[in-house]
């Protein structure tokens, strides 16, 4: 048993180390970074709270929590409505031998520069880009309207690339249910819409909670997107972060607020984490 037991921890060590050199030790710094205090140029010794005080007290940098909160739970819910019914398609009516190049395509984003594709929707949401230009040459009255640097451009950037995140999750849970399941509900009298609502909708839900954790988790932390898209009008946390390190050079203040956003995450996992041990009792 002993023998086994070193074995164990043998087998077990590599990653133990790895985790605590690279994510727990520069976690546990960045949190006493965040209890010291900048003071002109110069960071007072001793720990305070001080920095913890100045997000609750000053409003902006709560009123970048909420922006980045407003805009991610957009950005969850319409790639959420966009990606199900994708998923359910390339699940249910594309032919299996199919499938592969469907899912294939689908990953065609994920293989493109993730700054890249923010400057791409630049060009073609710009005053000047190919949307506007379009419907400008349509006669419409687009006077005032804008598509970039604001919140509508972050969000279409954002869909853009997390819609096909989250049709992967959806189709990896449909895939998994038994066709026997819609054949038996069928012949016990229920309808397609019947059989959608009470199997199909239900039993995809691990896989609709994970994509919408995966993107509420990258989107939240972004800074590209919303710092190239979405311009310095509407400020996220993210930006408040590196606005503190690039201009204030205050990084106790950034480790902080830092946190403040890994506490927002966690308590996003937790959610999700409760929802789905209560859903496989």
């Amino acid at each position: 048993m002993r023998q086994r037991r070193l074995a164990g921890w043998g087998l077990v060590a590599p990653a133990a180390l790895w985790t605590l050199a690279f994510f727990v030790l520069p976690l546990g710094l960045m949190a006493l970074l965040s209890l010291r205090v900048k003071q002109g140029t110069e960071t007072l010794p001793g720990l305070s709270l001080a920095n913890y005080a100045r997000f609750l007290d000053r409003g902006f940098f709560g009123q970048a929590l909420l922006n980045s909160l407003e805009v991610t739970a957009l950005v969850c819910v319409v790639s959420l409505l966009l990606a199900y019914p994708l998923a359910w398609i390339l699940a249910y009516r594309v032919p299996r031998h199919w499938q592969r190049l469907a899912l294939l395509l689908a990953l065609l984003p994920f293989w493109t520069s993730y700054i890249v594709r923010s400057y791409a929707w630049l060009l073609v949401l710009g005053d000047n880009g190919v949307v506007l230009g379009t419907l400008r040459g349509l006669g419409l009255p687009l006077d005032g309207i804008s598509l970039v640097h604001n919140r509508t451009g972050t969000v279409i950037g954002f869909v853009h690339f997390f819609v096909m995140l989250l049709t992967l999750t959806i189709w990896a849970s449909l895939v998994q249910i038994p066709a026997s399941y819609l054949r038996a509900a069928a012949d016990l009298g229920a309808s397609a819409w019947s059989a959608f609502w009470r199997i199909t909708l239900p039993l995809s839900l691990p896989g609709v909670v994970v994509g919408v954790f995966l993107t509420f988790v990258l989107a939240i932390g972004d800074y590209i997107t919303p710092q190239i898209l979405g311009g310095n009008r509407e400020q996220l946390l993210p930006q408040s972060i590196m606005l503190q390190i690039g201009r204030s050079g205050d990084f106790p203040m950034a480790s902080a607020l830092a946190l403040v956003l890994m506490l927002v995450v966690t308590l996003a996992y937790l959610a999700c984490a409760r929802w789905l041990k209560l859903d496989r009792v």
